[in-house]
């Protein structure tokens, strides 16, 4: 079919044992003619809390900021970068980088940062597999323009996403971080659904500080108030929180856990899962991926539920939240719950410590738990069972509901803003 479509020789065609380079064929995506086989286009919103162009120091020192690509633009991190790399106030830049993209413009940030007397620190991932080349090349951009870069940490992958400017103001030093579950990497954050969250929160700022200084080597292993460092606590940290939420269960009042994740396979958490599904409490997981724990086996784990959504966005966040008897905690992480992320790699957990911001994503995982459209049931012999619904039950695709949601709050900002006018007199 392909020699007749194509018009090939018997030479132009290859037969492989296995998959085809599919970064390759995705380059097929943007040829042209093929319209109607392609999704509807989504645009990726600006934030309606920001103004577009504005730097973002004054926004950040009163409150929060969340980001959800793809939903929302990359662009106001790559600003944000760019504001730090421009701006004379500010001191310092440290980010950890493990992949990014060709001709990154972050890449391009810091060498301008350092060019002009910053001090720009990046932490690469040389051993991030497939971009093992393309990092290379950059990190000697990097170096030549002044940067200091760190080549990870022998025996770990350093696959924790956080930046820390440091910025002199009129009231003192001020430090502006940004944690994230998803890469550095303005192409796939239009494709790859991840969550990052923006603070000057002080423990949070005061913990990234003392992250940077042990992954460069300046001070030895320290306690984080508020970050979770694997290897170190952060596998410590999660069965704490799966033990707590299992003492706080009862008969009357069971405890709640949800988390989505790319994968879950790591043997400790698992087991930690299944205790607390025999003392009630309810656990309602998304996972993306692979998934050793076995959900809905009765007298060990009939109150686990597991499903798995695959639509046009790869999902990618890791978000993990704990009913905790009412006072509710929510946290996001760059680590899924396996082996190599919680024993063998530098990873974060961090949590969402405005309110606003924690509602809106445990509105988020409770969406993904109830699509109908895209999502399949684990099930206790170990299939995946697509999942329906009733005549009488309403549609739910988390994906397209989300982009709506963020849509519609586009437009009511653009509405308000075409309300606006100006009054122009004669002097």
């Amino acid at each position: 079919m392909l020699q007749l479509k194509l018009g090939l020789s018997d030479d132009d065609l290859y037969q492989l044992d296995g998959m085809p380079d599919l970064a390759t064929l995705s380059e097929l995506t943007d040829v042209s003619g093929f319209d109607h086989l392609r999704y509807p286009e989504w645009k990726h919103f600006w934030p309606v809390e920001l103004e577009p162009g504005t730097p973002m120091w004054s926004f950040l020192r009163d409150r929060d900021l969340l980001l959800c690509p793809p939903y929302q633009s990359i662009d106001p991190l790559i600003q944000f970068i760019n504001d730090a790399a421009d701006d004379p106030t500010v001191l310092a830049i440290k980010m950890t980088l493990y992949r990014t993209s060709g001709d990154s413009p972050i890449v391009h940030a810091l060498e301008r940062a350092a060019r002009s007397g910053k001090q720009v620190t990046v932490f690469v991932e040389l051993k991030a597999r497939f971009d093992e080349q393309r990092n290379i090349s950059w990190v000697n951009r990097l170096e030549h323009s002044g940067a200091i870069v760190i080549y990870g940490l022998v025996n770990l992958k350093v696959h924790a996403k956080v930046l820390l400017v440091v910025r002199r103001e009129e009231t003192g030093i001020m430090r502006y971080v940004h944690l994230s579950t998803g890469n550095y990497n303005e192409k796939t954050a239009s494709l790859y659904s991840d969550c990052s969250l923006f603070t000057t929160n002080l423990e949070l700022a005061t913990d990234a500080t003392l992250f940077f200084n042990m992954i460069s080597g300046y001070s030895a292993i320290q306690t984080m108030s508020r970050l979770s460092l694997s290897p170190v606590t952060m596998k410590k940290r999660l069965i704490e929180l799966i033990h707590r939420e299992t003492a706080c269960s009862t008969p009357e009042s069971p405890g709640l856990i949800m988390a989505k994740m790319n994968s879950l396979c790591h043997e400790d958490v698992i087991q930690a899962l299944y205790t607390a599904s025999q003392h009630n409490v309810r656990i309602l997981l998304n996972v993306r991926g692979i998934c050793q724990l076995v959900p809905g086996i009765p007298g060990l784990s009939e109150n686990i539920q597991v499903v798995s959504i695959v639509d046009r966005y790869l999902e990618h966040a890791r978000i993990c939240y704990f009913q905790n008897a009412g006072a509710e905690e929510l946290y996001l992480s760059s680590a899924d719950w396996m082996p190599r992320n919680l024993d063998r790699r530098v990873e974060l957990l961090f949590p969402v410590l405005d309110k606003d911001i924690a509602a809106t994503l445990k509105k988020q995982l409770q969406l993904y738990l109830q699509d109908n459209q895209k999502a399949h049931v684990l099930q206790s012999d170990g299939t995946w069972v697509r999942k329906t619904r009733s005549d009488d039950e309403k549609k739910i695709r988390s994906q397209e509901q989300l982009y709506a949601e963020y849509k519609k709050a586009a437009s009511l900002k653009d509405q308000q803003l075409s309300n606006e006018f100006t009054v122009r007199r004669n002097n």
